[in-house]
């Protein structure tokens, strides 16, 4: 799922810290990596953007991914209907703001669908970057209502959700809404130590 990457209406709490433009800026080079990381012959990788028309419409996004829009609604009401319209099989969703997410991660998502009926990647702050389903069975109706979006209690809410579906996690990563994750996220220099002669 992607926003296109314009100053100002993508990553807006970042940009208030760092400003919009490079908040902007971050998130094009970031769904540049992403794409490039996660473009793999064992998925069929698609781009959920928004807005619809000027997404779909995007020079920003790489020209040889398939786009669909995400349509109208609250981010709940819009994944449910991704993965509810999804082709036939297994589906995940992969958020655009996770620099740590590698093929290696998804793979082990669509292995855990195999055992489960859904999938979470959590997130630090205690929402997810990756939700999947198996989708063997209907998606439940209930599928992400009530869901306490940008809290710690997101993952909580959303499992809750799953109507007795039964879930597993895979790893945990960060996703980047500030300033302060994008410094967890850069390597620290190595430390200097004084020895005394």
């Amino acid at each position: 799922m992607l926003k296109e990457p314009r100053p100002g209406r993508v990553k807006t709490r970042l940009g208030r810290e760092i400003g919009m433009v490079g908040a902007a800026w971050w998130f094009r080079q970031q769904i540049a990596r992403a794409c490039r990381e996660l473009d793999d012959p064992r998925w069929q990788l698609v781009l959920a953007v928004a807005p619809d028309r000027a997404g779909l419409m995007s020079r920003m996004f790489p020209p040889h991914l398939p786009r669909v829009a995400q349509g109208q609604g609250d981010l709940g009401a819009r994944m449910a209907r991704l993965l509810r319209n999804a082709p036939p099989g297994p589906a995940a969703i992969v958020g655009g703001d996770v620099p740590g997410v590698r093929r290696a991660h998804v793979a082990r998502a669509f292995a855990m669908l195999g055992r489960r009926d859904a999938v979470f990647g959590p997130a630090d702050d205690g929402g997810y970057w990756l939700v999947g389903l198996k989708r063997g069975r209907a998606v439940p109706a209930t599928l992400f209502d009530d869901v306490r979006w940008s809290s710690a209690d997101a993952l909580e809410d959303s499992i809750r959700s799953l109507g007795g579906l039964r879930h597993g996690l895979i790893d945990q990563l960060r996703d980047v809404d500030g300033a302060a994750d994008m410094c967890a996220l850069t390597p620290k220099a190595p430390q200097t130590i004084g020895l005394k002669r």
